[in-house]
């Protein structure tokens, strides 16, 4: 893992030449890719690192967005809007991320979860578009601050008990008195919010919508990610506690599923509803892990892979839409087929994705999930039906308001699409279809 993680550093370097850093970023991706040929199941052990299964996924999954990110904000270096900074920023970012998902030790991940968190506010108060972006950043520093710093005295709880904070070697946590449970509570609050559970999503839409795209592209493809990863790694940790308290968290993130759902179809900002949606499907990813299945961990891998791709394409299109027309509501951008014709295709596309349609691997997700929750209690087949029949409802209201209707009389000509941008575009949806060929690369063995 060193390697990587040094060719990150060295990027920084190269800060000047933004097509530099471009090819390097996909050729790293390549090179990480050829590195999992083997069936062991931690690869790249050294200083606290080395990535398993799981972590082998997050971290292509960082390296491809991160990627695609630089390739989406040529608006930045075209404008001059310091682009060096911002792919300091973009670097600095993937590093906390790299550091993240290949940590062995308990300390480690930690830190690096929270230093993640500067990066991104950095992106959103650097080169975010609206005045109320230091109020949406403040909502994203303090709520992920406020569940994090428990985690931090649970994580030195188990160093006491047990001597060691090495993944694999922590001591479960056996008991179901009180303090087993507030300490169950305090461990997995900050990954819950990350996630986020709904109840305590509301920093989402609000870090979303002053975002650049880069920051969309990011929080959404990658970000979100660092609650399912971090909840994998610490829930079989608690395999009691979390035996009696699987019902309130199934409750909470499917019923708040349906509700967010509502929430997305009366939305006008495109932006806004993208990332409301994000909260429906982390609710059903939520509610895969606590049933402690090997259905549900396998299905919530994959849709957090799918999730990344699809949503993180999603915001790419909008922020094409709102270069153009200057506007991301859906009061305005009407009639988009007949003005912008070929980005059509790619609005249906990654619409069905949105939606779980085949051949995406978000059908695979969704069908592992369902399996899982509906297994453990046949109740919870209602709220899915509602959540899978809404989650196809905003995704068709969001797509029939911006490609159908007479477009804004205001406009009079506008670019179709770059090819660059249509590179982009192909980039998020061609994993997003071709893994299903091949889905023992993204079905961890547990």
């Amino acid at each position: 893992m060193l390697k990587f993680i040094f060719m990150n550093i060295l990027l920084i370097a190269f800060v000047k030449e933004w097509w530099f850093i471009q090819i390097s970023l996909f050729l790293m991706c390549f090179i990480f890719s050829c590195f999992m040929g083997h069936d062991f199941s931690v690869s790249g052990l050294g200083l606290s690192l080395g990535s398993d299964h799981l972590g082998f996924i997050l971290i292509m999954l960082s390296m491809w967005i991160m990627a695609l990110v630089i390739c989406a904000s040529q608006s930045i270096k075209k404008t001059n809007n310091s682009p060096s900074g911002f792919l300091v920023v973009n670097l600095l970012l993937l590093l906390a991320l790299l550091l993240t998902f290949s940590a062995t030790d308990y300390l480690l991940f930690y830190i690096s979860f929270e230093s993640s968190l500067i990066p991104t506010l950095i992106l959103i108060l650097g080169w975010g578009y609206q005045p109320e972006r230091i109020q949406a950043g403040v909502y994203m520093l303090f709520y992920t601050l406020f569940a994090s710093l428990p985690l931090l005295v649970s994580l030195l709880s188990f160093y006491s008990l047990g001597g060691s904070l090495t993944m694999g070697l922590v001591p479960c946590a056996e008991s179901s008195n009180f303090i087993t449970f507030m300490w169950y509570f305090c461990t997995i609050f900050a990954f819950v919010v990350k996630l986020p559970m709904y109840l305590v999503h509301l920093w989402l839409p609000k870090a979303h919508v002053e975002a650049p795209v880069a920051g969309s592209m990011i929080l959404a493809g990658v970000l979100l990610k660092l609650g399912g990863y971090g909840l994998i790694r610490v829930l079989f940790l608690f395999p009691e506690v979390n035996k009696m308290f699987s019902w309130f968290w199934v409750s909470v993130s499917i019923l708040g599923g349906v509700i967010v759902s509502f929430m997305c179809l009366r939305q006008v900002d495109i932006k806004s509803l993208i990332a409301y949606s994000s909260v429906a499907h982390m609710g059903l990813v939520l509610s895969g892990l606590v049933v402690f299945g090997w259905w549900g961990q396998t299905g919530a891998v994959v849709i957090m892979v799918g999730h990344g791709l699809c949503s993180s394409g999603l915001f790419c299109l909008a922020n094409m839409v709102y270069e153009r027309l200057g506007s991301r509501s859906l009061l305005v951008n009407k009639g988009l087929l007949n003005f912008m014709p070929s980005l059509g295709l790619w609005w249906f596309l990654l619409s069905i994705g949105n939606m779980a349609a085949p051949p995406t691997i978000n059908l695979l997700g969704e069908i592992s999930l369902i399996l899982s929750v509906v297994s453990w209690s046949k109740l919870s087949m209602f709220g899915i039906g509602l959540l899978s029949f809404f989650s196809a409802a905003y995704t068709l209201y969001m797509y029939s308001m911006s490609q159908h209707g007479l477009f804004f009389n205001s406009l009079f000509s506008c670019c179709s699409g770059k090819v660059s941008e249509y590179l982009v575009l192909m980039l998020h949806w061609l994993p997003l279809n071709v893994l299903i060929v091949k889905t023992a690369m993204i079905l961890p063995s547990f």
